[in-house]
Order: C-alpha cells, then structure tokens, then sequence
C-alpha cells in the first residue's frame, strides 16, 4: 500500500511539472508573436503588414492570458485528484 502511495504522488508531481511545461510553451510561443508583430510593425506600421503586426501583438497577449488561466485551471484539477 505505501508503494502505491508513493507511485501516485510521482504521477502527480509528474503532472504538475508537464503543466508547468505547457504554460512555458503558451508563454514562450506568445512571446514569439508578440515580439515578431512589435518588429514587423517598427519598420512596417502602415499598410497590410501593420494590420498583421498589430493582430499578432493582440493574439500574443490573448495567448499569454489563455495559457495562465489554462494553467491555474488545470493546476487546480489536479490538486483535487
């Protein structure tokens, strides 16, 4: 009984940390969409790649936001579990 005890907080601690990774990966492709629109907007900020930009800075920051509250969620499911 105590081994099973023990294989199921590995397998929660084990999920935890894949949580954490997929918040990194939200935060880290946010990050890349955020900072491609700022660049593309620096040197192109009318026209048609100025829309682009200006959409791929607000789906960053949409991205970035979704990924902590998917994050927190989930974090809070597998405590109850």
């Amino acid at each position: 009984m105590a081994k099973e005890n023990k294989q199921v907080i590995l397998a929660k601690d084990r999920t935890h940390l894949a949580n954490e990774r997929t918040l990194l990966a939200y935060w880290r492709t946010a990050l890349a969409f955020f900072g491609a629109g700022v660049l593309v907007l620096k040197f192109f900020p009318d026209g048609v790649y100025g829309i682009i930009a200006e959409l791929a800075i607000i789906f960053g920051i949409i991205l970035f936001v979704y990924g902590t509250i998917w994050f927190f969620v989930y974090r809070k499911k597998i405590n109850k579990t």
